[in-house]
C-alpha cells in the first residue's frame, strides 16, 4: 500500500504515477463508478479536484497521484473484480490521501466533486454522501 507521506523520490509513488493520468483516471471512473461504488468515487473525484487545484502544495499533490494511480492500475492488492471486497484497498489508499490534503478541500472542491458524482450515480442527498467522508477526516 502506498503511503501518502512520501515524496516523489520514493518507490511507491514512483511505481504507481506512471499509471496516472488524467485520462486514464477518467475511463476508468466512467466505466467502474457503479462496481467501484460512490464511496470510491467521490474520494477519487475530491482527490481529482484537489490535484487540479494551483493553491495545493506539490507533496500533496504527489500523494494524490499515487492513490489515483494505484487506483487506475490493472493489478491491485485486491483484484477490482472481487466483488465488495475489490476496491477496498483502493478506498484504503483514497481515504489515506484525503486525510493527508483535508485542509485542502474547499467548498468548491466538494461542490465540484459531488455535482460529477451525480452525473455518475443519478439524485441521492449529497448530505448523506459527505458523512461518507466525515469521520474520516
Amino acid at each position: 500500500m502506498l503511503s501518502p507521506m512520501k515524496n516523489d523520490n520514493d518507490s511507491d509513488y514512483q511505481s504507481y504515477r506512471k499509471y496516472y493520468s488524467e485520462q486514464r483516471f477518467w475511463n476508468k471512473l466512467r466505466r467502474q463508478a457503479s462496481k467501484a461504488g460512490m464511496k470510491v468515487v467521490y474520494g477519487a473525484l475530491l482527490c481529482y479536484y484537489v490535484l487540479t487545484s494551483p493553491e495545493v502544495p506539490i507533496r500533496f499533490k504527489a500523494a494524490i497521484v499515487g492513490a489515483l494511480g494505484y487506483l487506475i492500475f490493472p493489478i491491485d492488492a485486491i483484484p477490482d473484480f472481487i466483488p465488495v471486497a475489490g476496491y477496498t484497498d483502493d478506498l484504503s489508499a483514497i481515504v489515506t490521501v484525503l486525510k493527508l490534503v483535508s485542509s485542502c478541500i474547499t467548498p468548491t472542491i466538494r461542490h465540484k466533486s459531488l455535482d460529477k458524482l451525480h452525473e455518475f450515480f443519478g439524485q441521492f442527498d449529497d448530505h448523506e454522501i459527505d458523512k461518507l467522508y466525515a469521520s474520516h477526516q
